[in-house]
């Protein structure tokens, strides 16, 4: 297993964030390690932490939030609380949390929601280690076939953040596999789709238990998988198929490096991709910071997504 060496000290963050990110990054800066947890323990942090910021979300978009069950996973169905809804186009996220907890079921979605007008459903898919490789991927695809039986694939939108943004590239892989068609578009909200090897933004960015726990969770996930096989790691595959892409992530992002590695691979393969680096944030900060920068990813992330569903 790879050990992580921590990376030097950041700098400051730049005047030319907002304030309200600067604040949190100072707090981010000033903090100790992570305290040692067990899964539960993290998974009853993850669920806190998507009860608080969904609930100061909530405040600035009205959304409602129903838990349900699709093809025998369960998921949340997240849309616009008023206003006009979009009832032909669909989008799906697979959320964030290190394949093992669930950090962005609520916070990753209700903004896109809002903004877009479009029913979102998040999968709530299974956790490793409990659940290696593939049991994510399957209650994704499983879920993916439900929505086909109701809408036009052109009309479904798939995105997610960190570790769904490795799912979603693999799902994209196993549609490919079994003659299913892909969906309009594909959000990739920091993710690392390589697998292999240990990403030089995670050395570079991440606390020492912060990247060790990375690491082990993404292990965890692999399971006895071949992390070669581009089933697994998708950059080791043939993109070509893949659907308007849009790829997401920031200046000091743990996972940076996986989520330029895939926007290039999608270029070099001829799909239509666009990459949005923001400058001095963290992973994934848009599901976790309560500012302007967050707003404006989530601005951007529901543009592309309308933008490209339905066109084919």
């Amino acid at each position: 297993m790879t050990e992580y060496e921590p990376a030097a000290h950041m700098p400051p963050a730049p005047d030319t964030l907002s304030a309200e990110a600067r604040a949190a990054l100072a707090v981010l800066a000033s903090a100790g390690p992570l305290p040692s947890m067990d899964m539960s323990q993290m998974r009853f942090f993850a669920e806190q932490m998507q009860t608080m910021v969904g609930a100061e979300q909530r405040k600035a978009h009205e959304v409602t939030v129903t838990d349900d069950v699709i093809a025998g996973v369960p998921v949340r169905r997240i849309a616009r609380a008023s206003g006009e809804i979009d009832r032909t186009r669909v989008l799906m996220n697979l959320h964030g949390g290190g394949f093992a907890t669930d950090s962005g079921s609520l916070t990753e979605n209700i903004p896109i929601a809002a903004l877009t007008g479009i029913k979102v459903v998040a999968v709530l898919y299974r956790f490793a280690p409990e659940h290696p490789y593939p049991a994510a991927v399957d209650d994704a695809l499983a879920v993916y076939k439900a929505l086909l039986a109701d809408h036009d694939p052109a009309d479904i939108g798939v995105y997610g953040t960190s570790a769904g943004a490795v799912i979603g590239p693999q799902l994209m892989m196993r549609l490919q596999a079994e003659g299913l068609p892909t969906p309009g578009v594909l959000g990739v909200f920091s993710g690392e789709p390589d697998l292999v090897g240990t990403a030089d933004s995670l050395k570079i960015f991440a606390k020492a238990n912060e990247g060790q726990l990375l690491i082990d969770c993404k292990w965890a996930y692999v399971g006895g998988a071949d992390p070669k096989d581009p089933m697994l790691s998708p950059l080791f595959g043939d993109l070509a198929f893949f659907p308007p892409t849009l790829c997401v992530s920031s200046g000091r992002d743990v996972l940076l490096s996986g989520t330029v590695n895939l926007n290039r691979k999608l270029s070099d393969a001829g799909v239509y991709t666009e990459l949005v680096v923001y400058d001095a944030l963290p992973h994934a900060f848009w599901a976790m910071l309560l500012a302007p920068e967050s707003d404006d990813a989530f601005r951007r992330m529901s543009s592309f997504l309308t933008k490209h569903l339905g066109r084919r």
